[in-house]
């Protein structure tokens, strides 16, 4: 790769995406920022001209591949892919209907798939490339109330950590972030977060008391999303990335609380998990 990337950035008109976008052309990088609205895109994050707006549904394959197509025929290449865009479909599972939970996994798992597999050809002809993919601690450690969500990230999770050894031998490799609470629009009801359609009397006082909460935090998180996007331009520039990136002191508090917990749970069951083998 040369020290000026080709960065195609998902969720890029909001959110994370917006620090993304201009930690990356602060850098010396061009940006393909890709959003469902691409007028949208360009409003919101000015002209530049290492910049390139697309709008991209990332649930509609066809979509991904003409958005590919945009950023080769502008730039010649694409070195990094940032899988950003997301949203948080809320709740305890019973109350999450059917039809949000497909949502949420269309979305947050499908929608990288499609973008990905838009752009791999192209990293595979170039035999170089990153591909960063935006998960969660969510991904990582289940959480109260985000049944569907941090499935949809711990899924994401399994996928990147395969990904790796596919991709390796053509010089691609691939880093998963797993932010804690980053001050961003994800907690924005009607923009990033979606409560659960079912009522169910059981959950009733639960659900109003945790929504409640859940707005309460909106603008209170303590993670800086500026910050976040300069620690990818500096991870990416290395280029050595970590299979992973723990982002923030809750989210990494949180990791080490739960990496303890399975020590614990494997050690005190060592006896009986042993006992499992063939005996010859």
């Amino acid at each position: 790769m040369t020290d000026s990337k080709v960065w195609f950035i998902t969720g890029a008109a909001r959110g994370m995406g917006i620090d993304f976008v201009h930690a990356a052309l602060a850098a010396g990088h061009s940006v393909v920022a890709t959003a469902r609205d691409a007028e949208r895109a360009r409003t919101t994050l000015g002209e530049h001209g290492n910049l390139l707006t697309v709008s991209l549904d990332i649930t509609d394959p066809t979509a991904a591949e003409a958005a590919a197509e945009a950023a080769v025929d502008r730039f010649g290449r694409i070195d990094l892919l940032v899988n950003n865009a997301g949203n948080f479909y809320a709740g305890y599972f019973e109350n999450i209907s059917p039809d949000q939970m497909r949502a949420q996994m269309e979305t947050n798992f499908f929608g990288p798939l499609n973008v990905t597999r838009a752009i791999l050809p192209i990293m595979r002809r170039q035999r170089s490339g990153q591909v960063i993919t935006v998960t969660s601690m969510a991904g990582l450690i289940g959480q109260e109330f985000v049944a569907a969500y941090a499935a949809s990230k711990f899924a994401l999770e399994g996928w990147m950590e395969s990904l790796r050894f596919d991709l390796a031998p053509f010089g691609i490799s691939t880093m998963s972030v797993e932010p804690g609470f980053f001050r961003t629009e994800l907690l924005v009801e009607g923009a990033s977060t979606i409560w659960p359609e079912l009522t169910i009397d059981d959950y009733a006082d639960r659900t109003a008391s945790t929504i409640e909460a859940w707005k309460r935090m909106n603008g209170q998180q303590g993670g800086d999303p500026k910050k976040l996007a300069a620690a990818l331009v500096t991870l990416s520039d290395s280029n050595a990335l970590p299979l992973r990136f723990i982002a923030g002191t809750d989210g990494m508090a949180g990791e080490e609380q739960n990496l303890a917990a399975i020590q614990s749970q494997i050690d005190a069951n060592r006896k009986l998990s042993a006992s499992l083998s063939y005996e010859e």
